[in-house]
């Protein structure tokens, strides 16, 4: 059986679902190589909008497998490093991935399986998830994670989750930011879907933008670079085919039609309405 399952609907919502049940989807160099090439091939694909990140069995994550940890601890460290590496970049990779993610969480998220979560645009939860960053316990931290972690709650609620290795509820995760939403047992699809179609409602290529521009936004000081850069980015999307046809709709009363967008072909070459 595979590792990774990667399914693509018709209206363009592309579904990667951990397989490793019986390893409660623990990943290891392979699934992380696995996906860090699905992800790349989907932001690539004209006809794919958004991605949702799920998982078989009983959990969603259990973080890094065991053994791969301890094979990389006696590996030479040229072979350590470059091993981390591909793991940060798989968690680069699902960040910056230029269309909407969506995870959705249950059962146990640890360690890396945190770091999925946080590195999705959006992430639901049901009530029966619980979350940790169980790293510490075995000696090594959330590194490669870190970031995307610290970002989602801040340093001040990072510091102590890291330093503890606690498990957290599903309803503290969202208080504290890990996940957006907790949906009750056997209610996450219908809680998904109510965020497949708020997504699919809204422009592929200003989704795009928007993600970029939130995260050169992130820690910069308000200063007259950031505001010119602002309007920039609003006047040039504004000229764009896909703010045209989003206010032509609106002026008629209509939705907009986006099937030309999204990388189906040059957005900038669609014809103004």
């Amino acid at each position: 059986m595979p590792d990774l399952f990667q399914s693509i609907d018709t209206r363009g919502v592309a579904t990667l679902t951990l397989n490793r049940p019986a390893r409660h989807n623990a990943f290891d160099d392979g699934l992380a190589a696995q996906l860090t090439m699905a992800l790349r091939s989907l932001a690539a694909a004209g006809d794919v909008r958004l991605v949702v990140m799920r998982a078989a069995g009983p959990s969603f994550s259990a973080g890094a497998d065991i053994g791969w940890l301890e094979r990389m601890s006696h590996a030479p460290f040229d072979e350590n490093l470059a091993d981390a590496n591909a793991l940060a970049e798989l968690m680069h990779c699902l960040d910056r991935l230029p269309k909407p993610t969506v995870a959705v969480v249950h059962g146990a998220a640890y360690g890396g399986g945190v770091g999925l979560a946080v590195c999705c645009d959006i992430a639901l939860a049901t009530e029966s998830a619980s979350f940790s960053l169980s790293e510490a316990k075995l000696g090594i931290i959330p590194a490669v994670i870190g970031p995307y972690v610290t970002r989602a709650i801040g340093a001040r609620q990072a510091r102590r989750l890291i330093l503890t290795a606690e498990t957290v509820s599903a309803v503290r995760a969202r208080e504290l930011g890990l996940v957006h939403e907790v949906a009750r047992e056997g209610e996450a699809d219908a809680l998904l879907e109510k965020f497949i179609a708020a997504l699919l409602r809204c422009a592929p290529g200003a989704q795009a933008q928007a993600k970029a521009f939130v995260a050169s936004c992130a820690g910069r000081l308000i200063d007259e670079h950031l505001v010119r850069e602002s309007a920039r980015r609003l006047a040039e999307l504004r000229d764009s085919a896909e703010g045209r046809e989003g206010l032509r709709a609106f002026v008629e009363k209509r939705r907009p039609d986006w099937s030309w967008a999204g990388g189906k072909r040059d957005v900038s070459q669609a014809p103004h309405r």
